[in-house]
């Protein structure tokens, strides 16, 4: 068995390794992290979740000096993924004199100015903010003798192509050059011949992995709706314990906040706590003080607890793994288990790569409806006073109170007040949807009409059209109705009920390798 130790890291670094509690290296880390600690550009086809940011992190920890110049540099897709690698990276270089510094658009500029001027060793970023540095020269990359690509594929998907060549063309020839990513299509393939030297190559081949004969089920929700729809689930299960899982620290600390507003035993559990906070929240998980448990999957490791009814992947799990991983925590020593997994119409396509890898079908439910969370909880009232009058409590405080109410009003009004008084809190979860308006599109009646920006210039026929929407947000290819193609853009219809599925799903996508963007139609003969 491969351990950190093997690699002769410095011991400040693996001190930090030890606090962040890496007990072996993952596959990807244990090809990855030698072959980058000897100089060696290297190309890693990985899924997120596989623990590839260590695997060029720590190496970048490792090598970089106390210089303070900017000797690394990792282009990252998106913010949230700036942020992640660099809370990783500042993680990895807790007890090393190294600096990151995370640069992105919505952040103020002036403050990452300041910041670059004091010196960094290592900058994690965004390819648009890192461009506008590099044509302010505010950010020089002279020095840098290591460069990241992560999520190269998502950022082909985003259009960054360029702005990758351009901010490699401002680092020297002689860097160390790593890139990442989940597929391996033929823009990326192209960058690593012009880039990239004689790179080694490590790719994680994915184990059989076969998910647990529980029940799992998922429901399809817009992302204007997810809290909402998930306080309808809460309230309309049967849950003893749950375990909710969410993408992010962040995420988790979030939901946590927004359940505790809403009345729900919830508490959070992520890698920022102290051990103490941690046994806090796991010991009222255990008593059953806390009844849902909203945590990260790197929290959630370790954990054992026997008696979890529920699991909820409140985010999409990344990978086949980390979705069994996840659920096999319900359903253990032959008890009754449940895992309900909510999908964003943009997470369609990874609900079904978890389904094949796993050879499992989820079943599709539909969100309750506040009338079908109204009566469940009009159940459990019942129940609990039935109970207590069969029990034979004693109720002579209360008594006293009915008496002297019924001079003045009916009893029927007065059970429904105190009803009202004993059980309204505990009905303040759900709420109504944020419900989509797409106004008058010049539809036929029933249907919503949208405007795509892609036609015939990139090869769309009708019925590849109809195919690529079906599978991409799940919906019957029936709900398609006209479709209009041009040559530089597209007018189509969809079913009332899926079009706001069909919107989220389609705005900022690609269709044949075209980014596209949909918007409502505006009604024929309308001025713009």
């Amino acid at each position: 068995m491969i351990k950190f130790e093997d690699f002769n890291l410095n011991r400040n670094v693996l001190l930090s390794i030890n606090d962040m509690g890496f007990e072996e290296p993952s596959p990807i880390q244990a090809e990855a992290i030698p072959l980058i600690l000897e100089g060696n550009d290297v190309l890693g086809q990985a899924q997120t979740g596989t623990g590839k940011t260590a695997a060029f992190g720590i190496p970048i920890i490792e090598r970089v000096t106390s210089e303070p110049r900017v000797q690394a540099l990792v282009l990252t897709p998106t913010r949230e993924l700036a942020i992640q690698v660099s809370g990783e990276l500042r993680k990895i270089a807790k007890h090393k004199r190294t600096r990151t510094l995370p640069i992105y658009g919505g952040q103020s500029i002036g403050h990452q100015i300041r910041t670059l001027r004091q010196g960094v060793q290592v900058v994690i970023g965004t390819p648009g903010r890192i461009l506008d540095h590099l044509r302010r020269r505010t950010l020089r990359l002279q020095d840098v003798s290591m460069v990241v690509l992560d999520e190269a594929d998502e950022m082909l998907d985003m259009g960054f192509i360029e702005d990758i060549r351009e901010i490699l063309s401002h680092t020297p020839n002689t860097r160390q050059t790593m890139l990442f990513s989940a597929t391996m299509p033929y823009e990326i393939k192209e960058l690593t011949r012009r880039y990239m030297q004689n790179p080694q190559t490590v790719q994680v081949n994915r184990k059989e992995v076969t998910a647990p004969l529980i029940d799992q089920v998922y429901y399809k929700v817009l992302e204007r709706n997810k809290l909402e729809s998930l306080c309808r689930i809460l309230d309309s299960e049967e849950i003893g314990l749950g375990i909710v899982f969410c993408r992010t620290k962040r995420g988790v600390d979030e939901l946590t906040d927004a359940l505790q507003e809403r009345g729900y035993l919830a508490d959070g559990l992520h890698g920022d706590l102290s051990q103490a906070q941690r046994d806090r929240v796991m010991k009222g998980f255990r008593d059953s003080t806390i009844e849902l448990l909203v945590a990260t999957d790197v929290a959630a490791r370790g954990i054992d607890v026997g008696n979890v009814t529920h699991v909820i992947n409140y985010d999409i799990p990344q990978d086949p793994e980390s979705y069994v991983h996840r659920i096999g925590r319900t359903g253990r020593a032959g008890r009754k288990g449940i895992a309900l997994t909510l999908v964003t119409p943009r997470e369609m396509k990874q609900l079904m790569t978890i389904e094949k890898v796993t050879k499992t079908s989820l079943m599709p439910r539909p969100i309750p409806t506040l009338e079908e969370v109204a009566e469940r909880q009009q159940l459990l009232w019942k129940d609990q006073i039935v109970s207590l009058l069969e029990e034979d409590v004693d109720l002579s405080l209360f008594l006293s109170v009915v008496e002297e109410l019924k001079e003045r009003f009916p009893l029927d009004k007065i059970t429904a007040a105190a009803l009202h008084v004993a059980f309204s809190s505990s009905f303040q979860g759900a709420g109504d949807e944020e419900v989509y308006n797409f106004g008058e599109t010049g539809a036929s009646k029933g249907m919503v009409r949208f405007f795509m920006n892609v036609g015939r210039n990139v090869d769309i026929k009708p019925q590849d059209f109809v195919k690529e929407i079906s599978e991409m947000v799940g919906i019957p290819p029936k709900t398609v109705g006209r479709i209009d193609i041009f040559e530089r853009f597209t007018f189509f219809e969809v079913t009332e009920d899926v079009a706001p599925f069909v919107y989220e799903a389609l705005r900022q996508s690609r269709i044949k390798g075209a980014r596209v963007n949909v918007e409502p139609a505006k009604p024929r003969g309308a001025r713009s």
